[in-house]
């Protein structure tokens, strides 16, 4: 009981921190990304009238969903119950109509949804960190219409024999335990091209030369089912 208690404990600090250096450090970083969130959010189009969001957190996307269609179904799923509080605050302050806005507990891995019952999937910097990325992209394709989108933006593992690719695998055990989860060495371009998406997928690739600079490899674009 003694150890399970410190272990607890232990964890509640790491989020702590965790949450600490995403305010107080990576300001440059969000940024920086925010012109490739602009890119990946344009392509929601108004036909795109009911959006699942993998990984919604506290909502920080939600004023790319707004200022795209004010009236979409929006469907946010994330692991963490106490999220929906501050979800919901954040689709009212972005002008999104409440009513139309729904949170849903669970995980990318097994998505409480019925087969073809949304227009588009998007999931920013949210892969790096689910259990498993190949049941992830198949519960997202379960759960896309025919014709749908999968949008994304993750940063993903760097060329291999490359420093950054060492330096990868060396921190990414420490990375997993300060980033809730969160891994380095993930082949994230490769996951989402084996995924059989039917209509193709284009896939971009970007530097971030902000803090973190470890995450500097990115990926981000559309896969249709």
């Amino acid at each position: 009981m003694f150890q399970e208690h410190i272990i607890r404990r232990g964890r509640r600090y790491v989020r702590r921190l965790n949450s600490w250096l995403l305010n107080s450090t990576m300001q440059s970083y969000w940024d920086e990304i925010e012109h490739f969130k602009n890119k990946v959010f344009d392509e929601l189009t108004t036909k795109d009238e009911k959006v699942l969001e993998i990984g919604i957190g506290t909502g920080p996307n939600m004023r790319y969903f707004a200022a795209r269609n004010v009236n979409v179904t929006l469907l946010g799923l994330d692991p963490n119950p106490k999220m929906k509080k501050y979800a919901r605050k954040a689709a009212v302050r972005a002008g999104l109509n409440p009513k139309n806005f729904r949170f849903m507990q669970g995980v990318g891995e097994a998505i409480p949804l019925e087969d073809g019952s949304v227009d588009a999937v998007v999931a920013t910097l949210v892969l790096c960190s689910v259990s498993d990325v190949t049941q992830t992209l198949i519960e997202i394709k379960r759960v896309l219409r025919p014709g749908g989108s999968f949008i994304f933006l993750e940063h993903v593992a760097a060329e291999d024999g490359s420093l950054f690719r060492r330096l990868h695998r060396l921190l990414d055990p420490l990375q997993q335990i300060l980033a809730d989860g969160c891994h380095l060495t993930r082949n994230t371009r490769e996951c989402i091209l084996e995924a059989g998406f039917s209509g193709g997928a284009e896939i971009e690739t970007v530097s971030m030369y902000s803090f973190p600079w470890i995450t500097r490899p990115h990926i981000y674009g559309v896969a249709y089912k």
